[in-house]
């Protein structure tokens, strides 16, 4: 398949994207259970990743798209570990016997595109990788469509896709949810931290607790509170949430709260 270089300029397109990236209202519960159930199989998708020098969440993406995080199933293509694949790339893994453990097929998954080889896990570095992962189809034979896999059910994507291999449709919708929102979600609650230019600031380090010092903040909207103050600039680092900095945890504050963390503000009786 035809492919592309990581250019600056795709690198910068990456990084807009990530930084503009709103997940649709409607999928934010379902795209935040998904980063819950990424970041609870951590451990395992560690063991995969850390001799290959890939971060598990990476693995976890791809675990989700090709495989609705079964862990029954190749990560090459879902087919099942009963055999080896069926559909491309077939005849996966070709050593051993079936059955594959998810583990040593995943292993195989991962080499077989080079992935170890990979030096670049910066934020543009990853989605670059992620979409490879599928194809460039989009970018090459439809740019204006920006590819699902990555960005669907946010605001970068609405209609247009591949109903089945090799048959384009410009109406066709792809309901799945794109792994950049499910990346975007982890980095929200504090999982994964990458710095202004993309850089991965914690990627096999333990979650960054960011949010937790931030869990006796009670909802007053009439009293100020300096540590109300810094949650509300935390916060505002997030794209898609704007709140006055006037340290007064309101029902905005709580709900931006709410959106990142799954919780409102304790004393909201929304909680």
């Amino acid at each position: 398949m035809p492919t592309l270089k990581l250019t600056p300029t795709l690198r910068n397109h990456y990084l807009h994207l990530f930084q503009t990236c709103r997940i649709t209202p409607k999928s934010l519960p379902a795209v935040t259970a998904l980063a819950e159930k990424i970041a609870a199989n951590r451990q395992r998708y560690q063991s995969i990743g850390q001799p290959l020098g890939i971060p598990w969440f990476f693995i976890g993406l791809v675990h989700y798209r090709e495989c609705s995080l079964v862990f029954s199933k190749h990560l090459h293509n879902g087919d099942p570990l009963t055999a080896r694949t069926v559909q491309v790339p077939a005849g996966r893994p070709l050593k051993g016997k079936p059955p594959f453990s998810f583990e040593d097929s995943a292993r195989d998954a991962l080499t077989l595109q080079k992935l170890h080889q990979c030096k670049d896990w910066s934020l543009p570095g990853m989605l670059y990788q992620l979409e490879s992962y599928n194809g460039f189809g989009y970018r090459l034979y439809h740019p204006d469509v920006l590819t699902p896999y990555l960005w669907g059910q946010t605001n970068h994507y609405t209609a247009g896709g591949y109903p089945r291999d090799g048959v384009w449709s410009a109406t066709y919708i792809n309901k799945q949810l794109g792994v950049a929102a499910i990346l975007r979600r982890l980095a929200e609650r504090g999982e994964v931290a990458f710095g202004p230019n993309g850089e991965l600031v914690a990627g096999e380090a333990q979650p960054v607790s960011v949010w937790a010092r931030f869990d006796s903040v009670r909802y007053n909207p009439a009293q100020f509170n300096p540590l109300a103050k810094e949650l509300q600039q935390q916060l505002n680092r997030i794209a898609g949430i704007q709140l006055l900095e006037d340290g007064k945890a309101g029902e905005k504050t709580s709900t931006a709260f709410y959106r990142v963390t799954g919780r409102y503000l304790q004393g909201d009786e929304r909680a």
